[in-house]
């Protein structure tokens, strides 16, 4: 009897250990995973907000520049058709080109089928050398409006009369003639539009 009461008394003192364990420390390590678990979450929130807080920056140090690029656009496509600033603008391309003659007839605002602009079917025909006209495609090329050429015709420049020495340069004149299509964002121009259509000047503006 006087052997057993040890055993049963370091019987006793394991079992305590082991309730200790479970009552005390395995919901303390529990407790203790949690906050490891919500700390974990917490600097990932915290990446995140720096991620976010360094686009917010990266933007604001870009701002300018998107706000000349969007200028850039709307230059580009205005809000609205504004035919005579586009009259002025291929104007001086035919005034710095040097070409003899100039019109521009632009039609009625088309809406785009998708709705998000309009077109402006129109006409320009010019007259003069070749260099002229090369120099006035260029300029074309490089307006600050946004153009679309969809057709071009060359064709000599008809003479009256009998030629001589002095009509050698009007003989060696082209008269070219292009389809463009300019655009705005205006999507409701055109026929029928809110407050109204805006008109193509009817007749050629010639210079």
């Amino acid at each position: 009897m006087s052997r057993r009461a040890p055993l049963i008394a370091g019987a006793a003192s394991a079992v305590l250990v082991v309730l200790a364990v479970v009552v005390l420390v395995l919901p303390k390590m529990g407790e203790v995973g949690e906050a490891r678990d919500q700390l974990e979450q917490a600097r990932r929130e915290e990446d995140g907000l720096l991620a976010t807080l360094g686009s917010l920056r990266d933007a604001q140090a870009q701002a300018p520049e998107t706000e000349r690029g969007i200028e850039r656009i709307e230059d580009q496509v205005p809000p609205t058709a504004d035919l005579p600033a586009l009259f002025r603008l291929l104007q001086r391309a035919a005034d710095r080109s040097t070409v003899d003659f100039f019109s521009f007839s632009p039609g009625t605002p088309v809406p785009d089928p998708a709705g998000g602009f309009s077109v402006i079917p129109s006409q320009i025909t010019v007259t003069g050398g070749y260099f002229a006209l090369d120099e006035f495609l260029f300029l074309m090329e490089t307006l600050p409006r946004a153009a679309k050429v969809t057709a071009i015709t060359l064709a000599p420049q008809a003479t009256t009369g009998t030629t001589t020495e002095t009509d050698t340069t009007a003989a060696s004149q082209v008269s070219m003639q292009m389809t463009v299509e300019f655009f705005t964002t205006d999507a409701s121009a055109g026929p029928g539009s809110i407050p109204g259509p805006t008109e193509g000047v009817p007749a050629a503006a010639g210079a």
